[in-house]
């Protein structure tokens, strides 16, 4: 490829190889035509007997038929002539466009792949910095993920067990029943289970991490926010980020109605996800994909369980901040595509 680009030629620009003559061929033909007529016509007149051969009349009447006769011929042969020499002119200009219209094309081509050439640097690094985006991601997923394993909370200890005490007759020892970690440790708090359901930011948020790690010594909370992030990650492989949807916020009543199990047009307002692309990029991987399925509607089964527990204790505004969460957002754009608001 060039490094130096020829200006772009136009029609003006391309003139033809020899200059038009002034006479054409054609312009010869009927002049000889033009004079051979007059030539016969000049000898029929002055060497025969015009009168005998029309039938001896004279007059006004004699001179038009003379007239047209010598001189009707000879406008024909030019207007024939001036026909052909103008088909060739719009023959050669017809020519000359098309070279100029090719010529042009070609350029536009060469300079398009100039462009192009020098967009791919750019290009690249723009691939680059998304897929460096992407990996972030995923690492801070990954620190979720393993946040429980990384850091075990200690084991509480257990009382000793009681010696055995045979009853009257019997060999059998009574065992006291224990009891289990989960209900000696306090109810999740409520900051925690929002920050929670919110998840990390960045890699670098540790108050969210923080939150994330108390939130996961509950049971409940744990199969609510693992069911959260499987569908959050399934949505992710399609391009839909929670953060990119701007959802329209319901009133905390209609929160505590849908808790209590209301349904239907009465809760319609929970569906406030509006955006059109990620509703329908969702709706056709719920009919498409049975993992996704499944997944979706765990999730929801979860949430439904999560939030009629957290309505009990929560404020209106702990249910308004709840609400704009990222597994709040997921729960709007499913309900939606599979019609828990219809």
């Amino acid at each position: 490829m060039p490094d130096r680009q020829e200006p772009l030629p136009t029609p003006m620009a391309i003139k033809p190889k020899t200059e038009r003559a002034r006479i054409t061929a054609t312009e010869m033909t009927a002049i000889i035509l033009s004079v051979l007529w007059l030539a016969l016509a000049a000898a029929f007149f002055l060497l025969g007997d015009p009168a005998a051969a029309f039938g001896g009349q004279g007059g006004a009447v004699w001179f038009l038929v003379v007239m047209l006769a010598v001189f009707m011929p000879v406008g024909m042969i030019w207007v024939a002539a001036t026909a052909a020499r103008a088909s060739k002119v719009m023959r050669d200009e017809s020519q000359r466009l098309q070279v100029a219209i090719d010529a042009i094309r070609h350029a536009y081509i060469t300079q398009s792949q100039n462009r192009n050439a020098q967009a791919e640097p750019s290009v690249a690094r723009k691939l680059e910095e998304i897929a460096a985006a992407q990996r972030k991601t995923e690492t801070a997923l990954a620190m979720f993920s393993s946040s429980r394993t990384a850091t075990p909370a200690p084991a509480p200890a257990r009382p000793p067990a009681p010696e055995p005490q045979a009853d009257d007759g019997t060999d059998q020892a009574a065992l006291p029943l224990g009891t289990r970690a989960e209900e000696m440790r306090p109810p999740l708090d409520n900051a925690d289970f929002i920050r929670a359901l919110n998840f990390p930011d960045t890699a670098e948020d540790k108050d969210g991490f923080a939150a994330l790690r108390r939130a996961l010594k509950d049971r409940d909370a744990t199969r609510l926010i693992r069911a959260a992030q499987d569908v959050l990650t399934l949505m992710s492989q399609d391009g839909i980020y929670m953060d990119d949807l701007r959802p329209d916020l319901a009133r905390p009543e209609i929160w505590r109605r849908f808790a209590a199990g209301e349904r239907g047009r009465a809760v319609a307002m929970l569906g406030g996800i509006r955006d059109r692309t990620s509703l329908a990029l969702t709706a056709a991987r719920m009919k498409k994909d049975p993992i996704f399925r499944d997944t979706a509607h765990h999730f929801l089964r979860l949430f439904d369980r999560g939030i009629f527990a957290f309505a009990e204790t929560a404020t209106d505004a702990e249910l308004s901040e709840m609400s704009n969460t990222r597994t709040a957002r997921a729960f709007m754009l499913l309900g939606r595509v599979t019609g828990t608001f219809d």
